[in-house]
This record gives C-alpha cells, sequence and structure tokens, in this order.
C-alpha cells in the first residue's frame, strides 16, 4: 500500500490524499454501530468503535486487516458532535486501525436506522 500525499500539500490528519494498491479488492458495505443481536452502541465515540470493529471482522473475513484499507467513507448524523468528540474519537481509531491511514471521506447526512449516529464503508486490498 503506497500513501499518495503530493509534496508541498499541507499534511493531512488521520488519513491519506490518495492510496495506491495492488491485490483482491474487499468492498464493505455500510456498517453502523451495532452488535452482531442488533444493539446500538451509546453514544457517538461508541458506536464509532462497534462500527470500525465491525467493518473490520467483514475484512477478517476475506483475510484482511486494518493494513489492506485503501479508503473509508464515514457518514456522521451531526458533525458539530463529531468535532466535539474528534479527540476521544482518534484514540478508538488508532486503538483499531494501527497506523493505517486510508483515504477517507466523512459526510453529514441523515440516516436510516432509528439511533444510528455514524456508518462507515470501507474499500480493502488484500495482496
Amino acid at each position: 500500500m503506497d500513501y499518495l500525499n503530493p509534496p508541498g500539500w499541507p499534511r493531512p490528519q488521520g488519513y491519506s490524499n490518495g492510496v495506491a494498491a495492488t491485490g483482491r479488492q474487499v468492498f464493505v458495505a455500510g456498517q453502523i454501530g451495532w452488535n452482531p443481536e442488533g444493539v446500538l452502541a451509546d453514544g457517538l465515540v461508541e458506536q464509532v468503535r462497534q462500527a470500525l470493529a465491525n467493518c473490520l471482522e467483514v475484512l477478517a473475513a476475506a483475510g484482511g486487516g486494518p493494513e489492506h484499507v485503501a479508503r473509508m467513507t464515514w457518514f456522521v448524523t451531526d458533525r458539530h458532535e463529531y468535532a466535539a468528540k474528534r479527540a476521544e474519537i482518534g484514540a478508538v481509531y488508532r486503538e483499531l486501525m494501527g497506523r493505517s491511514y486510508p483515504a477517507m471521506s466523512l459526510y453529514e447526512v441523515g440516516l436510516l436506522e432509528p439511533g444510528a449516529l455514524v456508518e462507515m464503508e470501507v474499500t480493502a486490498v488484500v495482496a
């Protein structure tokens, strides 16, 4: 996996501007912060933890891990809450993803599942 951050551009915080990779592509559908029993975690930070863990569990079924994630898209219901809890969310991210910094996008949206505060999609490339 090659992280693509052009010289002279500001250093991105927690992600890369682009990623180049070769291998088997794995696409993980939108995952929300619920456990295998369908119970949503309490609060944004815990829903981020569970949604990210769900993404990684699907990826593991394809033989992949955090180091194979090339792209992530996050959908949050409240950008102000996300900004207020950014440090806590960052700690959860580093705990689960380590030093993997895929290309990322973040959108503020309405989510279909009542009570869901975040949804994540992942594209990975497993060598």
